[in-house]
């Protein structure tokens, strides 16, 4: 059962986002009554000054645009990323490297806040997988559309004969939501496991069973939470990342509807990705959903992938 004062912290949260959407209306409006001030004064000296208000004020205008597609229930949550690797061994572990350092840049273009919660290191080289929280307004959903297979194609650094590789990973996104009381759990579809913890952590760590694993019966859904010292507090990180894959599950049926009505039946599994990175024989990547592509690898590699998140967000939206 949740507080008073968890409900009143949601509703604050909800209502300072909507002061923030009109503080950005009411400055688009008064740029723009300057601009028009500022251009019946027909001083050819103020038409830099102009110019770069017009650059300026555009900008806000976008951000109000994707405000508008940031409308569903929880994409203004923060977000609980997880990357896997697929089959490949060093490659597809480095590959995990690859995009976790992608969104990493990404996320600080944002100002938003990321802490890594759980890796598993390669064998040789790389994450066989690793499970970062994004903290920001709308990190949800601006990293939703990222869920499901990424594919990459490249001349192997790992490999002495120069061979072309492919290799896969999985991208899974769910929001992080603590105090919403309209996700109900029955006791009843849940098995918790306890388990000694393993890792860095201090002694505390290593000495008692404080890792939580919950399985959620009717779905097959699994998490685990460990990086609490504490099993009450690793339990309850593990009951929110549960809630926040069951309202991703739900997403993921209801976005899967939208692309058969468009005439897309793809599914989000291995050999159906949403989006492939190809560094050679050519350089590009490609949505395999909305069809948004570049050739500029190294700029998306690098962070830039904005256009792919507006371009899923329309997508979805439309």
């Amino acid at each position: 059962m949740y507080s008073d004062f968890e409900k009143s912290k949601t509703l604050s949260k909800e209502l300072s986002n909507l002061e923030k959407k009109f503080d950005l209306i009411a400055t688009v409006k008064d740029d723009m009554k300057n601009i028009d001030e500022f251009k019946k004064l027909e001083d050819e000296t103020l038409l830099d000054d102009i110019a770069r208000s017009i650059l300026e004020t555009q900008k806000l205008v976008d951000k109000l645009y994707v405000d508008t597609l940031l409308s569903h229930k929880y994409d203004s949550c923060d977000a609980i990323v997880k990357l896997h690797s697929g089959a490949g061994g060093t490659e597809a572990c480095d590959w995990v490297v690859m995009v976790y350092r992608m969104y990493s840049m990404f996320v600080d273009k944002l100002g938003y806040k990321l802490s890594v919660i759980d890796k598993i290191d390669g064998d040789d080289a790389g994450y066989k997988s690793i499970t970062f929280k994004v903290s920001g307004e709308y990190a949800y959903g601006y990293l939703k559309g990222e869920n499901g297979v990424h594919r990459l194609v490249r001349i192997s650094p790992f490999d002495a004969n120069k061979r072309r590789h492919t290799s896969f990973l999985a991208c899974e996104v769910t929001p992080v939501v603590d105090n919403d009381i309209s996700v109900v759990i029955d006791p009843k579809d849940i098995r918790i496991d306890t388990y000694r913890s393993s890792g860095a952590g201090g002694q505390h760590v290593n000495t008692t069973d404080s890792a939580i694993r919950i399985t959620h019966i009717p779905t097959g859904i699994v998490v685990t939470c460990q990086n609490e010292r504490s099993q009450i507090q690793n339990r309850e990180g593990a009951m929110s990342m549960l809630k926040g894959k069951l309202i991703a599950l739900k997403e993921q049926e209801e976005n899967e509807k939208i692309l058969a009505l468009k005439g897309q039946e793809k599914k989000i599994e291995w050999g159906s990705q949403i989006r492939s990175y190809v560094f050679c024989p050519y350089t590009m990547v490609k949505d395999h959903r909305t069809g948004w592509e570049t050739s500029n690898v190294d700029a998306v590699m690098d962070g830039d992938i904005m256009d792919f998140v507006i371009a899923y967000l329309k997508f979805i939206k439309e």
